[in-house]
């Protein structure tokens, strides 16, 4: 399970997390809902320890992590798929995915194998194994982001605005893998703005604002997107 507790941080003199906590459980998909300022990405980059905190807690199975620096938080256990992807857009697919499997020192057999349970959810980058990341698609890059992440074996998948800028046709087809993803018991945590794909996925349901959170509970108090929208986004 992972739970960040009361964290508090900053980019320079502007407070960014006033005290953001929230929980994720094995096994079960948790959205974090908000707009631009929620807070969203930066808990999640507080999570993987690419933003420092400032007090409060980030805490794995019972065990505080956050005086690890990001590549020990990776070896416990947490991936997360940014929201710009950050590919290397000269590397193909299967470069990106051999690479990232570096960390894990998994021998040529187990990483064909792992890749190839993998791809099973990505069929489209099967077809484009030999292509290079910057000639992929929009919802392409997202899925090998995604597929670069599992490459890692994580226990908990960090999920950073998954559907941001893509079509509604491959927003389906991204968030498809994730329900895939949630049938296996991965537990998962993602960030979202889009109320609508994140309720299709999500047990629990975060709503943060100005980087704290102003609303929680399970996803079917959160069912009618309109009133979410009224409610904590300011429109309809």
């Amino acid at each position: 399970m992972l739970e960040v507790k009361d964290i508090r941080a900053s980019y320079g003199r502007i407070e960014v997390l006033r005290g953001m906590t929230l929980r994720v459980p094995k096994s079960h998909v948790v959205a974090m809902l908000g707009g631009n300022g929620a807070g969203k990405s930066t808990t999640m980059k507080c999570i993987v320890g690419l933003v420092s905190i400032q007090s409060g807690s980030v805490e794995l199975n019972g065990e505080r992590i956050e005086h690890l620096p990001p590549h020990r938080r990776a070896q416990l256990g947490i991936a997360m798929s940014p929201q710009h992807r950050e590919l290397f857009p000269e590397m193909t697919v299967k470069e990106t995915l051999e690479i990232s499997a570096i960390s894990k020192k998994l021998t040529k057999s187990e990483r064909v194998l792992l890749e190839d349970r993998i791809l099973s959810h990505f069929p489209r980058l099967r077809e484009r194994y030999e292509q290079q990341a910057g000639t992929l698609s929009g919802g392409e890059q997202q899925m090998l982001a995604t597929a670069r992440a599992l490459m890692l074996q994580p226990s908990v998948l960090l999920l950073d605005e998954p559907t941001a800028g893509l079509a509604p046709v491959m927003a389906r087809e991204v968030m498809a893998i994730i329900k895939e993803l949630k049938a296996e018991n991965l537990t998962i945590f993602i960030v979202e703005q889009n109320v609508r794909v994140a309720l299709q996925v999500a047990d629990y349901v975060y709503i943060g604002r100005q980087g704290a959170i102003v609303a929680e509970g399970e996803v079917s108090m959160f069912s009618d997107e309109d009133t979410v929208f009224r409610q904590y986004f300011g429109a309809a």
